[in-house]
């Protein structure tokens, strides 16, 4: 198992460094004086605002997450039908398309990483992984499987819209379907850009004509079950977020890919060793031909003046 990430910690409020002395119990800020609390090992470095009702929603997303099915989010893939697991790998395969050989011993930031699972795609390819979220009760679950699993995984409660790092501290940092939940996807990508030192990887449900028709039929959620309306994005205005803050799209891809959160009756029957093998082809073929009207969206960028530097330090560590 590779070293946990040298993480250094900034506050949330004020990007100043936070005072270590008393890291069991909590982080102080040296700068605003801010004070983060540090509970079962996973520090506490979200700065919501108390009483303002635009995070109002935010403490909904916190209350539902934590009290999410632990033993499916600290275990799924793993122990779920066979076309479950094969789509994730396939979603997550093409999230990091370009930016393979950076991984490997790289620092990599997850945000909305919920219980650790792309955290756990990432260490498996090498990279020395902070899993952050909002809940405290996702950061715990993401700890748990980083400990069952012997992973390098540091779990962080932390805010995507404040993140608490400093200017380009992390090499790469990576969302899965978790811009979404902002009511403005865009605020947390320049969080993203501002503490990435090499590259950002971004996979998030597209502004599709699909993707209406399906919320019409009731199959795609127009808003989820914490609450917060689905904020769907488009390629042009990721990559113009991505050009504001320095970084160059290396890769952007639409696909069609749909699955229940937990695996339902449908997502068994066609994980059938008969029918997984066709299943697998049909919705292959469908992105070869029909990708790109799809809904999901994949984008990843490098920062060009670190990109000479990111790929030497990949060659020296193979």
């Amino acid at each position: 198992m590779l070293a946990p990430p040298a993480v250094k910690f900034a506050c949330a409020r004020c990007h100043a460094a936070l005072d270590a002395a008393d890291a069991e119990a909590e982080l102080m800020c040296g700068g605003c004086g801010a004070r983060y609390p540090v509970v079962d090992g996973i520090p506490i470095l979200s700065a919501l605002a108390a009483g303002d009702p635009a995070e109002e929603y935010k403490r909904r997303q916190m209350e539902f997450f934590d009290g999410e099915a632990a033993e499916f989010e600290i275990t799924r893939p793993v122990g779920q039908p066979r076309l479950y697991g094969w789509l994730l790998a396939e979603k997550f395969r093409r999230s990091i398309g370009g930016l393979e050989s950076l991984l490997p011993g790289a620092s990599v930031l997850t945000v909305c990483g919920g219980s650790g699972m792309d955290a756990e795609f990432l260490a498996r390819r090498g990279a020395r992984v902070i899993a952050s979220d909002l809940s405290l009760g996702a950061a715990q679950r993401a700890g748990e499987r980083a400990r069952r699993r012997r992973l390098s995984i540091v779990p962080v409660v932390a805010d995507v819209e404040r993140l608490p790092f400093p200017d380009r501290s992390i090499d790469i940092v990576y969302v899965h379907d978790g811009l979404h939940h902002l009511s403005d996807p865009m605020v947390g990508l320049a969080e993203m850009c501002r503490v990435a030192r090499s590259g950002v990887a971004i996979t998030e449900p597209s502004r599709a004509a699909v993707t209406s028709v399906a919320v019409r039929m009731g199959l795609a959620l127009r808003e989820e079950d914490a609450g917060n309306r689905v904020e769907r994005v488009s390629a042009q205005g990721i990559t113009a977020c991505l050009a504001e803050h320095g970084l160059r799209v290396v890769g952007a891809d639409r696909y069609a890919m749909y699955y229940q959160h937990e695996p339902g009756r449908w997502m068994r029957f066609f994980s059938r060793q008969r029918s997984f093998g066709m299943s697998r082809l049909a919705i292959t073929a469908f992105n070869a031909g029909l990708g790109s009207a799809g809904n999901k969206l994949s984008v990843r960028a490098v920062r060009d003046d670190d990109l000479e530097r990111s790929f030497a330090v990949a060659s020296r560590r193979v």
